[in-house]
């Protein structure tokens, strides 16, 4: 085997390497509950965010499900403000 062809072997070797190192930890992570933890997965808790608009670099708008509201809240900027808190609508729930 000529030297381009060993360099071409190390370079798909090092591929496969790489891309079982990162499937080992994602799987890691999800068996961890390590994903749920940084706002990954289902939520099932009392506390979920169900959108997420971004307005600019700064800002962004969130809908925010707590029990039986959604809050729109406005983050960025100077502060963060409360825009609306509405009771959740029966079809979303479940």
């Amino acid at each position: 085997m000529d030297a381009q062809g060993i360099d071409y072997l190390r370079a798909v070797v090092a591929l496969v390497f790489v891309a079982g190192l990162i499937f080992f930890t994602a799987l890691l992570v999800k068996k961890t509950g390590l994903d749920r933890r940084l706002g990954g997965g289902k939520g099932t808790g009392r506390l979920k965010v169900v959108e997420t608009l971004y307005l600019d670099p700064r800002h962004r708008l969130v809908i925010v499900r707590h029990d039986d509201r959604e809050h729109l809240i406005l983050l960025g900027g100077a502060g963060d403000t409360l825009i609306s808190s509405t009771p959740q609508k029966d079809s979303d729930a479940a």
